[in-house]
């Protein structure tokens, strides 16, 4: 088990709505590409909850609840929220594309948000052999993504070996590991990557958002910050990114990260 698994199955059990809410804008984004849209639409939850006693029954029984909540709202919504993912089939090369919806959010409660299948089939209003199914569906389907050239800035030599691993056995190549800020900008001005996956804390004390920052200035640049302690980051107090996950990781929750960056091409909003 993870440091996000320990996190999120400690607010299942507490139903600590201060504990989930962090791992739910994270999935929110996640699922949105952007972090404004996500936070919109988890506001929108909470705000319906005031006039819903059964909403807000949901909200406050646990991180299952929660997230099925979300998923009630999200999906009434009519709002302008994005849901369907062939409606981004024309602003993005990625062959997530050809993933429905249902099957997406699903592989993203069970290998970013380590839900179980059971919880995934819960939160989705499926049952549980229905929620396997989804999420079969989609890894199969995200196997014919398109290959990007990657750029990893992480100065741990066995985490950024394991992270080349996993690009390269999904199918992406890497193009340069950075282990620091100055390195990172210098290797993408020179190659210019599709993706970028980022530690937070470099080698010589320089951060891996600051580096971002840089990149962010050459090109618009989907991004992957990398971080033990994820929840620092999904405060809604400054510009956040869209896609984050935590170490240790597992090698599929990384594979869904990427595929999912490269299919909204979203970056850490300004």
């Amino acid at each position: 088990m993870n440091l996000t698994t320990e996190r999120t199955g400690s607010a299942r059990k507490s139903g600590d709505l201060a504990s989930s809410l962090p791992f739910l804008r994270r999935y929110a984004r996640s699922v949105t590409g952007r972090q404004s849209s996500g936070d919109a639409i988890v506001r929108a939850t909470l705000e319906a909850s005031l006039n819903d006693p059964d909403l807000l029954a949901e909200i406050n029984g646990g991180a299952v609840g929660l997230f099925r909540a979300f998923t009630k709202v999200w999906t009434s919504s009519d709002a302008g929220f994005a849901r369907d993912a062939g409606a981004f089939a024309a602003e993005t090369s990625s062959q997530i594309a050809r993933v429905p919806s249902f099957p997406r959010q699903a592989l993203l409660l069970n290998q970013l948000e380590d839900f179980s299948i059971a919880q995934t089939g819960e939160i989705l209003g499926v049952s549980e052999e229905e929620a396997g199914q989804l999420v079969k569906q989609a890894i199969a389907d995200l196997a014919l993504d398109r290959p990007a050239d990657v750029l990893i800035i992480e100065d741990e030599t066995m985490i950024a070996s394991h992270l080349e691993d996993i690009v390269t056995q999904a199918g992406h190549r890497v193009i340069g590991n950075a282990t620091t800020a100055t390195e990172a900008r210098d290797i993408f001005a020179e190659k210019r990557p599709g993706l970028v996956l980022s530690d937070m804390q470099l080698a010589d004390g320089s951060s891996g958002a600051d580096a971002v920052d840089e990149i962010l200035r050459l090109s618009d640049v989907p991004v992957i910050f990398i971080t033990a302690f994820p929840e620092l980051l999904l405060t809604g107090e400054r510009p956040e990114p869209a896609f984050l996950i935590g170490k240790p990781f597992r090698d599929e929750t990384v594979r869904t990260a990427i595929s999912q960056a490269l299919f909204f091409g979203s970056h850490v909003e300004k």
